[in-house]
């Protein structure tokens, strides 16, 4: 007789204290950058872009997921799968999130400046596109798109749960399928105008495809962490198993090459063309302690989870995957630094107190709601009728 994997809770033990501790800490962090605005104006709103450029990856990156696992029809990730539609649903909090930066637009966007546009041509030549009522319009498109799919997406899914609807899978791929189309047009424009337009003169047209892949690459690290949290906690342990966790880890070290391979490419292109209003962007990054920094991502956030996990048996190793995993999400932070900030501070690598604060207090309040959301339904989608298949995955 074949044996039966023994059933796990399948809801999250409701637990305040997580709640408190994060949106504490969230609370903290906000307070800290409040007051941090006063002290440094410049500096708050540069190191708020980072941190919501660097938060939103994640549920961008998980949205894109959800999307990809419907349309293919993936079995493999189901089990895993209502992490990142916890992260995609709370894209609507970040849409609120953004609205300093539209505050801050004349601290971080060179072209916004009259007397630049009075004398700069080439701030002349892209007004059409850089001017500021057209980048409000873009940005409430792009959060209308991803709030809309994030939402029913999630809402499809947990009422799966509660009457086993097949019917609801069709429509997820129905929504998948044109949203995955306008997910990527919006990701890719949403990065030309949050990083790319913060050196306007500066221009590459792999840059969203760039930040695209750093993304999904730090994406896969949050699911592997989030996973061993959960069975740590002695939470889904029959559920999500050593399989689901490696087959991440393979994902991830997909990623990590996919990365290299797009942020050499566009290295290399502007390298080879050698055309001053592109070289100047990689020049301030190997200018002064930032040569440090672009260095250092070679070896940190390739070399390293490469090396780590180039064997088969280091992909189904918790200690080796979870080491890699902190590695890329914590350089994937440094790397939005070293994006955002040379455009302030040109000479030399520096970390303000803001940097932190900010990360704090946006990542706290985002990972309080994540919990509080994660504890209302069941942990993972156990009515789709793939579940079973994710299940007995072996």
């Amino acid at each position: 007789m074949a044996k039966t994997k023994p059933v796990d809770d399948l809801i999250y033990p409701q637990n305040t204290g997580i709640l408190r501790v994060l949106f504490g800490i969230g609370a903290l962090g906000i307070f800290a950058s409040f007051i941090g605005f006063f002290v440094d104006t410049k500096q708050f709103h540069f190191s708020y872009l980072t941190s919501f450029s660097y938060l939103a990856s994640f549920s961008l990156a998980s949205l894109f997921f959800v999307m990809l696992h419907h349309i293919t029809r993936s079995s493999w990730g189901v089990t895993l799968r209502r992490i990142p539609e916890t992260f995609s649903y709370q894209l609507f909090i970040l849409a609120i999130m953004f609205i300093p930066i539209l505050f801050g637009m004349e601290y971080l966007y060179k072209w916004t400046s009259p007397e630049i546009l009075a004398t700069d041509h080439l701030a002349q030549h892209k007004q059409p596109y850089l001017n500021q009522p057209f980048f409000i319009i873009r940005q409430i498109i792009y959060f209308s798109v991803w709030s809309f799919l994030g939402y029913r997406l999630y809402k499809n899914s947990v009422k799966m749960d509660e009457n086993a609807d097949w019917g609801l899978e069709t429509l997820q791929r129905k929504i998948s399928a044109p949203g995955i189309l306008l997910f990527s047009l919006t990701v890719a424009f949403a990065s030309f105008d949050w990083l790319m337009s913060l050196d306007f003169h500066w221009f590459s047209t792999m840059f969203g495809v760039y930040y695209f892949s750093m993304s999904f690459q730090a994406f896969f690290a949050m699911i592997i962490l989030l996973g061993l949290f959960l069975r740590s906690r002695g939470l889904l342990l029959n559920t999500i198993t050593r399989v689901h966790i490696g087959d991440a880890g393979k994902l991830m070290f997909g990623f990590t090459v996919f990365y290299a391979y797009i942020a050499f490419s566009q290295f290399f292109l502007i390298y080879y063309a050698n055309i001053p209003e592109e070289t100047l962007w990689y020049y301030h990054r190997l200018e002064g302690n930032w040569s440090v920094i672009s260095y250092s991502l070679i070896i940190v956030r390739f070399a390293a989870p490469f090396l780590l996990l180039l064997s088969k048996a280091a992909k189904s190793n918790f200690t080796l995957l979870g080491i890699s995993s902190v590695i890329i999400v914590v350089i994937h932070f440094l790397e939005m630094h070293w994006i955002v900030m040379p455009t302030l501070h040109y000479h030399g690598f520096s970390m303000h107190w803001l940097d932190i604060s900010t990360l704090v207090g946006l990542g706290g309040l985002l990972l309080g709601f994540f919990f509080y959301q994660f504890q209302k339904h069941s942990m993972v989608p156990k009515n789709d009728p793939k579940f079973l298949e994710s299940l007995n995955k072996h």
